[in-house]
Order: C-alpha cells, then sequence, then structure tokens
C-alpha cells in the first residue's frame, strides 16, 4: 500500500508541477495584457458607432453624393489592409466606408460566440446607423470575400454590386478543442504574426506589416474572436457563391495568381457556379490589391462605374 501511496504523492506532485510550469508559460507568453481604452481608440484615429455588439471602429471618406462601397478585410488583418483602395476609391468620387470587424482592430472584442450572424448583423447594423444609401456596393477580401458572399444572399435588397478579392473558400477548423487552440494561441503569439507575411509574394517589401499587426494583439480577445471565428462561422465557399449567382448580382472576381494562402485554382471553382467579372493578377499572391494596387483599384473602380 505504501508503495502506491507514493506513486499517487509523485504522480500529483508531477501534475501540479507541470500546470504551475504551463500556467506560467501562458502568463509570459500572452500579449493580450491591455483593455481597449477610448485613449487608445482616439489615437487610433477614425469614428465609432455603438451597434447591438459593441463599438464598432469605421472610417468614412468620399463625397456624399458618390456611390457607396463598403470594404471588408480579412480573417484577422484589420481595415488598415484596405489603406490603398480606401484613398483611391474616395478620390474617384465614391462614398467608401471601411471598418473593423468586432474582436479586431479598434472595436470591441465581446466574449461571444462569434457565429455567421455576428458578423451579418454588424454589417447591417453598420449600413442601418450609418444611413447609407441603399443599396451598396460591398467588397471583401479573403475572409471578407465570406462575409460579402453571405451577406449579398442574406440581404439582396441592400446589396447592389460584390466584388470578391481572393475570398475564402474552405472553413478551416482546427481539428483540435477550441481551449487548445486559443491555450496555443496564447504561448506562440509570434507565429500568428509573422504569418501574415505569406499573404505576399514578395513579403520583403512590406517590413512594417508585422508591426502593424501586432499592435491590436496587445488587447483582450483578440485571440478568443479568430478562434471562436473558426470553429463557429461555418462556410462553404461553393455553396455561398451557388447562392449569390441566384441573387443576380454583377461579381467581380479578383484573384492573385500566386495565392498559396487561397490557391487560385479555387477561383475556376467557383466561377462553375457563380458568374462573374473574372480579373485573374500576375505576380502577385493573396493580397493582389496590394501588390498591385494600381491595376487592382483601377479595375475596382471601373467595374462600380459601369
Amino acid at each position: 500500500m505504501k508503495i502506491f501511496k507514493v506513486i499517487a504523492v509523485t504522480i500529483l506532485f508531477l501534475l501540479v508541477s507541470v500546470s504551475i510550469l504551463i500556467g506560467a508559460l501562458y502568463i509570459f507568453k500572452d500579449k493580450e495584457k491591455k483593455e481597449l481604452t477610448d485613449a487608445d481608440r482616439k489615437k487610433a484615429g477614425g469614428e465609432y458607432i455603438q451597434l447591438s455588439k459593441g463599438y464598432t471602429h469605421y472610417q468614412i471618406a468620399g463625397p456624399d453624393t458618390g456611390k457607396t462601397i463598403v470594404l471588408i478585410h480579412g480573417f484577422s488583418v484589420p481595415y488598415y489592409i484596405w489603406d490603398g483602395t480606401f484613398e483611391y476609391l474616395a478620390n474617384q468620387g465614391f462614398r467608401v466606408i471601411r471598418y473593423d470587424m468586432y474582436g479586431r482592430g479598434f472595436s470591441d472584442r465581446p466574449y461571444i460566440t462569434y457565429s455567421k450572424d455576428v458578423y451579418m448583423d454588424q454589417l447591417k447594423e453598420l449600413i442601418s446607423k450609418l444611413k447609407l444609401h441603399t443599396p451598396v456596393s460591398i467588397a471583401g477580401i479573403s475572409f471578407g470575400g465570406a462575409i460579402t458572399t453571405d451577406f449579398a444572399c442574406l440581404h439582396p435588397e441592400l446589396v447592389d454590386k460584390v466584388i470578391l478579392i481572393d475570398p475564402a473558400y474552405k472553413e478551416k477548423r482546427p481539428k483540435a478543442p477550441q481551449f487548445a487552440t486559443i491555450f496555443e494561441e496564447a504561448i506562440t503569439p509570434d507565429d500568428r504574426a509573422m504569418g501574415q507575411l505569406s499573404d505576399f509574394k514578395y513579403p520583403q517589401n512590406h517590413p512594417e506589416w508585422v508591426g502593424k499587426y501586432k499592435v491590436q494583439m496587445g488587447y483582450k480577445n483578440f485571440r478568443w474572436a479568430l478562434a471562436s471565428t473558426e470553429y463557429n462561422y461555418h462556410y462553404d465557399g461553393l455553396e455561398s457563391s451557388a447562392c449569390l449567382n441566384s441573387k443576380n448580382k454583377p461579381v467581380l472576381l479578383i484573384w492573385g495568381e500566386e495565392d498559396h494562402t487561397v490557391p487560385f485554382k479555387y477561383s475556376d471553382s467557383i466561377r462553375n457556379v457563380l458568374k462573374t467579372n473574372f480579373f485573374p493578377v500576375a505576380d502577385a499572391a493573396h493580397l493582389p490589391s496590394i501588390e498591385k494596387a494600381d491595376t487592382v483599384n483601377a479595375k475596382i473602380a471601373s467595374f462600380l462605374k459601369q
């Protein structure tokens, strides 16, 4: 009996020690130390509007009389992903709005389940609260393409034209339980930040990208929003594209030919079920609107003016 007691005590000691080490690792590696404050928001610029799930950070530019287009960012990079396109379209006379999804950038990060409804409601409420003249055109890049497609299917009466840039194709739900994914995100934050460079064909041309991305990682509930989205936003590119096709909206599909994040080959699959104006972009990866800004922005403006 004594030997079993020794073994039990040893196992308990090891479990406690491992738990302490894991906890210490989590605390040491965790970048989410701050609450998002009014001072942080003021420093970030842009404007803020209260919606049902919290404040949404947005920016609006261009003449009141211009055709309205809403720009929707990707999975984790907030609205600065649209920097060049936003300014270009405003200068072309469009009324341009871009915003941060909940959990990203300087929008609120509620501790909720980030299902499809959360993203659909945020965009619908934003359009309503800003009193935008509908229907509006919407453009989505990467995961923003999934939101754009789903929103146009759900609210076709609010949407005029649709622009998809290297849109998400299949959901990427991790195999591990959600808590394990959140823990991994906490102890490997640099992996998430550095991984953003893989969206470029020429990452060396964007030395500021990782540092800019890390700013939002310092505020609480960023990784919760990402992980919860991965597990709860269910998306099928073919199914949603077919749905969009049934709404008879003009669609511009832009795709970097050297995209490895959402491979270029998926553009063929989407075009099999969705009628589009297709614009492949040579010498660009997942973010052709940045790597080939002049060409892509001109194409977007031309499409919107048609």
